[in-house]
């Protein structure tokens, strides 16, 4: 798998002059790499070639509107034009509703929140740009509709707070769409224990997944919806991952024995995910990806409370502050720069940080067990890749590295679309039994 990387290696000690143990010099360095030249073609190639699915990409409650319109180049991560931009070719619009307390008015409140994004999406494929992103239901339909020449949407759910007690509403959400669903968020919920619980709550409530959240699962596979085991606590990925009867999947985390955060997933989860033909979507998000310095963190707090910015819009935040237009294109770049300078001086999480995680991976539990997600507008970005239209980049670290166009493919889209395709077969045998 990287005997590309391994053969880029072995050149640059040549030209620097190492010593290989003893052996002969090649006569062509030439005949080892390629340039830097064809190592971008190449990576354009298979990158136009290959599905691109990214399975993560969050949403606002005003989504679909005139004010955040997906088919208008804007400043969120994900748009229409940034996917053509950046050829990814398809989007899991994600179904998110935050942690509250757990009373039946706040339940019904989360339902009410989710069907406003199920809404949303839809409002989106079969509305707003019907001839240029189609929603897809199944796996086939993910790969027809590509074939047609237009973007594909689908949908996850991030937070299974959102059936509260109500089993009945798994098959409800599967039937508007949602392919998978995420058991937890931040924050126990009546399913299952999460990775990072709540100020106010113990480490665990259930010691992993609860008896509801056991039903819950079997709920999922007979719909044929996955099991997404991403944010919950590592007993219950544990719990969830013995419960199913089909693969599941990690729609958004990372490799814990690269970098120690919580929200990542540690060998023996990896292991566990291979031996149930699982697939652990690698997440851009640049905390996960790489511990950002405590200088790092502090000189953007102290930036931020200096100029006034509150949530993750920095635009909108100074848009807010009634500036005039000079005004507000001069605070802009000036935050612009600053944060340029505190980059330079602690560097944040890059593409090739990135796929350090995918090495991993691969090496631990195997080229079908590993896929690709960003967390655009919930948190994702990385340096290279920071939005939908920078996909490319990926492609060509994954490149860089040697990993062939089979492998590739596999990453991007293959690995998921066998477990999607899995849920589906077992929720067809379920059904008939």
């Amino acid at each position: 798998m990287f005997k590309f990387w391994l053969k880029a290696s072995l050149v640059l000690a040549l030209l620097v002059g190492v010593s290989c143990g003893g052996s002969e010099p090649m006569e062509s360095v030439a005949d080892v790499a390629p340039s830097e030249d064809e190592i971008v073609e190449q990576a354009r190639g298979i990158h136009e070639r290959v599905l691109t699915i990214d399975t993560h990409d969050d949403i606002p409650f005003n989504f679909a509107t005139e004010e955040v319109d997906p088919g208008v180049r804007g400043e969120r991560k994900v748009d229409l034009p940034k996917m053509r931009e950046g050829l990814l070719d398809v989007g899991y619009f994600v179904v998110f509703v935050g942690q509250t307390p757990r009373t039946p008015e706040n339940y019904e409140k989360a339902k009410s929140d989710a069907m406003t994004k199920f809404d949303a999406i839809h409002r989106m494929t079969d509305e707003m740009y019907p001839d240029e992103i189609g929603f897809a239901n199944t796996a086939d339909e993910i790969e027809s509709i590509h074939a047609a020449g237009k973007l594909v949407a689908t949908i996850g759910i991030e937070n299974g707070y959102v059936i509260g007690k109500d089993l009945s509403l798994v098959e409800k959400y599967h039937d508007l769409g949602a392919r998978y669903m995420t058991l937890a968020h931040g924050g126990h919920n009546d399913i299952a224990d999460s990775a990072t619980p709540r100020a106010d709550e113990p480490e665990s409530e259930h010691d992993g997944l609860s008896e509801f959240g056991e039903e819950v699962v079997a709920e999922m596979n007979r719909v044929g919806m996955m099991v997404d085991v991403s944010h919950i606590s590592k007993q219950a990925m544990l719990d969830a991952v013995a419960a199913s009867r089909a693969p599941v999947v990690g729609s958004h985390s990372s490799m814990r024995a690269v970098n120690d955060h919580p929200r990542n997933m540690d060998d023996e989860q990896l292991l566990a995910l291979k031996d149930n033909g699982g697939v652990i979507q690698t997440v851009a998000l640049g905390a996960f990806v790489k511990s950002p310095a405590p200088e790092r963190q502090d000189a953007i707090a102290t930036l931020r409370e200096e100029m006034g910015i509150e949530g993750r819009n920095v635009a909108r935040s100074l848009a807010e502050q009634e500036l005039s237009e000079d005004e507000y294109e001069a605070r802009l770049t000036e935050y612009e720069t600053r944060l340029v300078q505190i980059d330079e001086q602690w560097p944040p999480a890059n593409v090739a940080d990135f796929v350090d995680h995918i090495d991993h991976g691969v090496n631990l539990i195997g080229i079908d067990h590993i896929g690709i997600s960003s967390d655009f507008d919930g948190g994702g970005g990385i340096v290279g890749w920071n939005d939908a239209s920078e996909t490319g980049n990926v492609t060509l670290e994954l490149v860089r590295r040697g990993y062939s166009e089979e492998e590739i493919e596999k990453l991007w889209s293959g690995n998921l679309l066998r477990v999607l395709r899995a849920a589906e077969r077992i929720a067809s045998e379920m059904q008939a039994e």
